[in-house]
């Protein structure tokens, strides 16, 4: 697991927050990616998981909202991805973004407040990863 590269999305209908983590559970937003339409969303997602060499792909995944689930998982079906797909919680990713971020940012509609919360769904998927796993 160390040495695969993961990578998480927080879908959104407007903007998709990208994270990766190349290893050693070190976390990074990345640029996110603006939604004109669904299959151009899909195919920017497919063109970083390719450029980054992505081995993982986390898809942040609301309990709360069967509507939201319903379209990530139609989302998650435009991809051409054939790696390993894993769902995890995202409840609350965006208000503890909003959170971590106070102050030192203005909360503008750019996307990088939702590649924060894709850093969080990450950060969540590999703290639950290395609980389970004995070293």
């Amino acid at each position: 697991m160390s040495n695969k590269k993961i990578a998480s999305i927080d879908i959104g209908l407007k903007r998709i927050g990208v994270a990766i983590s190349a290893g050693l559970g070190i976390t990074t937003p990345q640029h996110p990616i603006l939604r004109k339409n669904r299959n151009q969303a899909a195919l920017e997602v497919d063109n970083f998981l390719k450029e980054w060499e992505i081995d993982i792909l986390i898809v942040g995944f609301p309990s709360a909202s069967i509507d939201m689930q319903n379209r990530i998982k139609h989302f998650v079906s435009l991809l051409e991805f054939k790696n390993e797909i894993i769902f995890q919680e995202e409840n609350m990713s965006s208000i503890e973004a909003e959170e971590l971020t106070k102050g030192d940012m203005k909360h503008k509609r750019d996307g990088r407040l939702d590649s924060i919360a894709a850093q969080i769904i990450l950060d969540r998927y590999l703290s639950k990863f290395l609980k389970t796993k004995s070293f």
